[in-house]
Formats: structure tokens, sequence, C-alpha cells
């Protein structure tokens, strides 16, 4: 019993030995990000990780339900597309058509009411509301200078990086998106404890703007000139400018650096597939949503078109390979609000997993594509 109790006495020395050791040497984001995934037998970020963040919730109004198809599930998924929504751990499937919902299913306790991490399709929130930034006159342009808004900015181009280059991953940041690495850049914006001070002593603008690279960082960067601009949190104007005039049944989530704190904007609004279908919806229907002009026509026609690489436009990805336009969100696990304007549909994908990439595109994002344009012809 006594080598019992002194290996665990030993045990719990070295545990505080590493805790002091990551707090005082700056970092502590190591030991939220190993409670918050390795504790809880993770090895990364996962869909229902919002409970060991603080989050601010984004305020929902009045509820403006969705209508169901008279044809609501009567038309049995593929074979290829049910066998791939499987086996990427898929927990919510919505397709949407003329406005109404046409097929809808969820697995591992999901529902029509759970709530999942958005991981990056929060770029594409955060992009709208910097364009309901420039509807209400507090950003000149997506032309202006970052700077204005950031004046800590550090690096030798930060006075010439735009608003709009933070929003088309053209920004030159020194910010390497990497997923694996627990001590990266990535991990420490992720689950670090104040994102503005990381983003403005550890991300320089080292380059040009102008070439594409993906980085995390510019998103962030562009919700935190957003905060500057309105004077408020993100998730108050996301509910004030997007999630109210859009009718919301539920009230979302967005992940905090803080208690306190500011929005993780490339990241993290925790949501449902029926409410976020409903930012396809308005898309799909150029801004528009239930005869409310909410966002500008030709915004979204500027961010769903190329900007530097064919892929990617104003935080939106593209993909022409299937003769029919299409523009959708992404998250980093597979989520999905997919946008067919040619079909009047809206596709949307939560889940645990996704497949590797397959020129610019994902394997189990083009067989959904695939499989439902099919069920279409």
């Amino acid at each position: 019993m006594k080598i019992v109790l002194n290996v665990l006495r030993w045990i719990a020395i070295v545990v505080a030995l590493l805790v002091a050791v990551a707090y005082f040497s700056g970092n502590q984001f190591l030991l939220k990000g190993v409670w918050a995934a390795y504790l809880h037998g993770n090895s990364s970020a996962t869909i229902g990780d919002s409970q060991f963040f603080d989050t601010r919730t984004v305020v929902a109004g009045t509820a403006n339900p969705w209508k169901e198809s008279s044809e609501y599930n009567k038309t049995e998924l593929s074979e290829r597309l049910r066998t791939s929504l499987d086996e990427t751990r898929s927990v919510a499937f919505l397709i949407a058509q003329h406005g109404e919902i046409i097929h809808e299913e969820y697995w591992d306790g999901y529902g029509t009411d759970s709530q999942s991490n958005s991981f990056s399709m929060a770029k594409s929130i955060t992009t709208m509301l910097a364009q309901c930034a420039i509807r209400d006159g507090v950003i000149e342009s997506w032309d202006e200078k970052a700077i204005k808004f950031l004046p800590e900015l550090k690096g030798e181009f930060a006075a010439e990086l735009t608003l709009r280059n933070l929003s088309t991953m053209t920004a030159g940041l020194d910010f390497n998106e990497h997923y694996s690495n627990p001590f990266d850049i990535t991990a420490k914006l992720y689950y670090g404890p104040d994102v503005e001070k990381l983003m403005m002593e550890e991300v320089p603008v080292s380059e040009k703007a102008g070439t594409y690279e993906y980085q995390s960082g510019a998103t962030q960067l562009l919700g935190l000139a957003l905060i500057k601009a309105t004077g408020k949190p993100l998730a108050e104007y996301a509910s004030e400018k997007l999630w109210k005039p859009l009718g919301a049944s539920h009230s979302a989530e967005w992940h905090v650096d803080n208690e306190d704190g500011k929005e993780l904007a490339f990241c993290c609004f925790n949501s449902n597939a029926r409410d976020f279908a409903r930012f396809g919806q308005m898309l799909l229907q150029k801004g528009n949503y239930n005869g409310l002009q909410i966002l500008d026509s030709a915004f979204v026609a500027m961010a769903t078109v190329p900007f530097v690489e064919p892929f990617y436009g104003h935080s939106f990805w593209l993909c022409d390979d299937y003769e029919t336009p299409i523009f959708y969100q992404r998250g980093i696990l597979g989520q999905y609000i997919i946008v067919f304007p040619e079909h009047n549909l809206v596709i949307v994908r939560l889940g645990h997993e996704r497949r590797g990439n397959d020129r610019d595109h994902s394997v189990d994002f083009r067989v959904i594509v695939e499989e439902v344009l099919k069920g279409l012809s």
C-alpha cells in the first residue's frame, strides 16, 4: 500500500510540475487543450467541445419554422451516399429545396435541436458580419485598411493589409495553419486565453498581401476589426444582424477565449442543422430571407465567385466541377452548408469526420454533391 501511495504522490508531483512549466512558460493553452481533448478520449477538437469553452450566446428572436415538403423523407438516399455519411460518422444531414425541407436525418443521439460546432463555417459568418458593418456605415468598404481598427498590428506590410485580404485568405501573415502540432499557432489560437494579444504579439504581417494561403488568423483579425468597428461583441452583432432576422429557432453559442473575452471569429459557432440551413437559404436568395434583405445582393455575388484561386472567394468555398455552380461553407470535420443556385437547393451536413481532399474539395463533399445531383436528374 505504501508503494502505491508513493507512486501516486510522485505522479501528482510530476503533473504539478508540468502544469507549472506550461503556465509560467506562456503555454497555458496546452492545459486547456489536454483537458478538452486528450483527457476526454480525443486527439483533437470535437463537434461537442463547447462544454470545455466559455461561450457567448447569439440570441435568437421570433422563430420562423422551416416548412416540410409534401415529399419529406419519402426518397431514400443512395447506397453510396449513405455509406459515406455513415463512414464519416455524420450526426445530421438535411436537404432543402424551394424553401422546404425534403430530407432530414440524424444519428448518434442528435436531433433537430442539437448543437454542433461549426468549426470554420464560422469564417463565412464573420465575413457576412463584416458586410453588415459596411452596410451600417461603421466600415467604409472591403478595401479599408485593417490597421485603422487594429493599430497594434505588426510586420513590414501591416499598413497595407485590407479587410478584403483577411476575408479572401490573401493576408500574408506569419501564420502556419497546422492541426496536429499542439505547440503550433493554430492550437494557441483555438485554446489560448487571449486571442487579441496572441494575434498582435505573435502574428506579424510578414509578406505583401495578394497570394492565397488559408490562415485562420486572417479571419480572427477580421473579427477583431469588426469588434472595434461596431463596439459590440461578435455574438451580439450576429444576433442583431443575422440570427434574429433569419428567424432562427434556437439561440446559438460562439466560443470565446475567456469568460469576458472575444469570440473565436475563425471558428466555433454552435448551432443545429435547421438553423445552419438558414444561411444557405438566405445566400441562395441573394441575401434575402422571407422578404427581408439581410445582405446586399451585390455582396453575395462578389463573395461567391473566385478571388485569387478558383476554389475560394470571400470566405466561401467554390466548386465548378459539376456543370452547375456550387458554393459552400466548410468546417474541418466535414461541416458543410452547400448551395446549388441553379437547383434552388441547400444541403447541411454535420459530423465527426471528413475524408481527404480530391482537387481542393474533400472526398465526402464530392460524394454528397454527386449523389444529390444524380437524384435530381
